[in-house]
Formats: structure tokens, C-alpha cells, sequence
């Protein structure tokens, strides 16, 4: 008679379409690497069966799952607490489940966040971020909590914009600016951290946000929240003009450390988790 538990704690992800979020490989090398009987289920979820995914979950006694899209809002509905900085940006894409109670946290900032962190701290910069999407409410809001002193968001519709800007005064001591971009973007003199939060590059490692790339060199870090391929056409151009440069990885690594730290209370291997999606995407310096 052997003592082990042959039933492995329950994770995953609720999106469609799902197949190619690499997510399930960085998580699951994680957990093995700590030693964590758990598995991470990567699930095709249609928006009229949300609900439904979600009761079978909670039935199932799973710790929790991530939400990406188109489920990152409609999840709000079926939760029963949000914390703080998912009820600012008001979305959601990591929900944790204790005693069949769902709460929910937005891990999207906070992933880029702690990997801006390892070279340098917001509290004080002057921020521009390209777009004004889930990906770019989302950083920005985590940025003005940090204490970033300015944050511009450039996009085409001004609207989007004016929306994130509205928002960080509201919620943060943050001076925050709207503005449309329109042609080759310039980035202006003296920015300390430029992030691309559009969905350009993303597969495509010829494509680039359209911006004048003799204004890179304005700033001092250029980031880039594309993980595939991690060295985008952009990073390559900011590369070339001096600029520090931050990829995408490391946001998408440090979203699922701190969604196993939210769901699980685990620490796991940044280290494995990276290896295995540079593995998946080829990445090359």
C-alpha cells in the first residue's frame, strides 16, 4: 500500500481560441521544477460557456485559472471579490478559488511591472506607452500605483487615449497625458522607459509599431510586451540606437510567477519558465 495522492491540484486557462497559448508549457515546467503536483489545463472556452466553465471549476475544486480573451471583463459577473487594482483597470485575468469563493486580480500589469523592476524603478519616470488596450490599461495603471510621475498614452483613436489618462488621474497622484498618434510617432526628449502595448511585432519579426526609429535613441529603456519572438523588429531598431532594451518574456514569466503566488501561494523557477518559452519561440539575441 503506498501513502501518495495520486489526485494533482487543478489550474488552468479559459480563452478561445486556445491553441496557441504557449502558457501550459511555461507553467507546467514551473511546477515540475518546484516539485508541485499540479497541472495546468489549457481550455477552450466559448463566451456563452464561461459560466458554465466556471461552475464546473469551482465543482472540480480547481485553485484558480486565467482568463485571456474575450473573457478578461465578462469573468467580472461570475466573481465574488476583485482586488484593487483589477477593480481600477476592470478587468481580469487571473481568478483564485478558496472555499469556493472566486477572486479576481489582473496579473497583465503587474508581470510587466516586476520586469521593468529588474532594471529599473518607475517611482519618478516618465513614461510613454504605444497603444490603448487591455495590455496598455492595464501597465499603465500598475505604473501610476508604482509612482511613475508622468504617463503618456499614445494611440490612434484618441478616445482609448483620453479613457486611460481620465483613469490614472482619478485613481493616482500620476500625471497623465493623452495624446493621438498620428504618422510615425516621435518619441519625445527626455522619456525614461517607451513601451510598445500593441499587438504589432507579435509574430511577425519584420513588423514595427509605426514611429520615427531615429527618436528612439529620446529614450532611455524601450520595452516591448510581444513575447513572440522576444527580440521584436523594434527592440532590434531601440538595440541599435543605444537604448535598453526589455522584452516580452519577462512580463509573460512574472504574470505566471505571481498568478501561482495568487493561486497556489507557491514560488516558482523563473529561471525554467523563461527557458521554456525562449525554447518555444527561438528566441536569439
Amino acid at each position: 500500500m503506498t501513502d501518495r495522492s495520486f489526485r494533482s491540484i487543478l489550474t488552468g486557462s479559459f480563452s478561445t481560441p486556445c491553441a496557441k497559448n504557449p502558457t501550459v508549457a511555461m507553467m507546467e515546467a514551473g511546477y515540475a521544477k518546484a516539485g508541485i503536483d499540479a497541472r495546468y489545463i489549457n481550455c477552450d472556452v466559448k463566451p456563452e460557456n464561461l459560466a458554465a466553465a466556471i461552475a464546473g471549476a469551482k465543482a472540480m475544486e480547481w485553485a484558480g485559472f486565467n482568463c485571456s480573451i474575450p473573457h478578461k471583463i465578462a469573468v467580472i459577473d461570475h466573481l465574488d471579490d476583485l482586488a484593487e487594482s483589477a477593480k481600477i483597470i476592470g478587468a481580469v485575468n487571473c481568478v483564485q478559488i478558496r472555499d469556493g469563493k472566486l477572486t479576481g486580480n489582473n496579473t497583465d500589469g503587474k508581470g510587466f511591472l516586476a520586469s521593468l523592476r529588474k532594471v529599473t524603478e518607475p517611482k519618478g519616470k516618465t513614461i510613454v506607452i504605444l497603444g490603448a488596450g487591455g495590455a496598455a490599461r492595464a501597465i499603465a495603471v500598475e505604473l501610476a500605483l508604482a509612482g511613475a510621475a508622468r504617463i503618456t498614452i499614445a494611440n490612434r483613436s484618441p478616445d482609448k487615449a483620453q479613457a486611460i489618462a481620465r483613469l490614472l488621474t482619478e485613481n493616482s497622484k500620476v500625471e497623465a497625458h493623452a495624446t493621438t498618434w498620428e504618422g510615425e510617432f516621435v518619441v519625445p526628449e527626455g522619456t525614461d522607459v517607451l513601451i510598445n502595448a500593441t499587438s504589432i511585432g507579435l509574430g511577425d519579426a519584420e513588423a514595427i509599431p509605426a514611429i520615427k526609429v531615429s527618436s528612439l535613441g529620446h529614450a532611455s529603456i524601450v520595452a516591448d510586451v510581444i513575447p513572440n519572438p522576444p527580440m521584436t523588429k523594434l527592440l532590434r531598431e531601440a538595440k541599435a540606437q543605444g537604448c535598453q532594451t526589455l522584452d516580452g518574456l519577462g512580463m509573460l514569466v512574472n504574470q505566471g510567477i505571481i498568478g501561482a503566488e495568487l493561486v497556489l501561494g507557491a514560488k516558482l523557477s523563473p529561471d525554467i519558465m523563461e527557458k521554456t518559452l525562449a525554447t518555444l519561440f527561438g528566441a536569439q539575441d
